[in-house]
């Protein structure tokens, strides 16, 4: 695999929140996607998901719990932990994340 420019491939994305798979790192997918102002539903999952702002800030809402993640900060979602992107999220986002089952 070649070198991937991130901010590029995310800014090339048709819409935000749609992401790109880049590829596998063992069974776990990681992506990348454009955030906007605009919040998403609340959602969890079965597995733990790492979320890595590359660019400007993820707002989120952790089990009820507001939670800002800047660039360059990690922030590691729980398995089955409901959480949900408050209005003002916007840059670049990576999540490396297992598929459901």
């Amino acid at each position: 695999m070649s070198v991937v420019d991130l901010a590029e491939t995310a800014a090339g994305l048709p819409e935000a929140w749609s992401s790109r798979k880049l590829g596998m790192v063992g069974t776990a997918s990681v992506k990348v996607l454009r955030m906007n102002e605009l919040p998403v539903e609340e959602e969890s999952h079965a597995a733990a998901e790492a979320l890595l702002v590359l660019d400007g800030r993820l707002e989120l809402e952790v089990d009820g719990t507001p939670v800002s993640v800047r660039a360059g900060e990690l922030f590691m979602v729980a398995a089955g932990t409901a959480h949900t992107v408050r209005p003002g999220s916007r840059g670049t986002l990576v999540i490396v994340e297992l598929p459901e089952e």
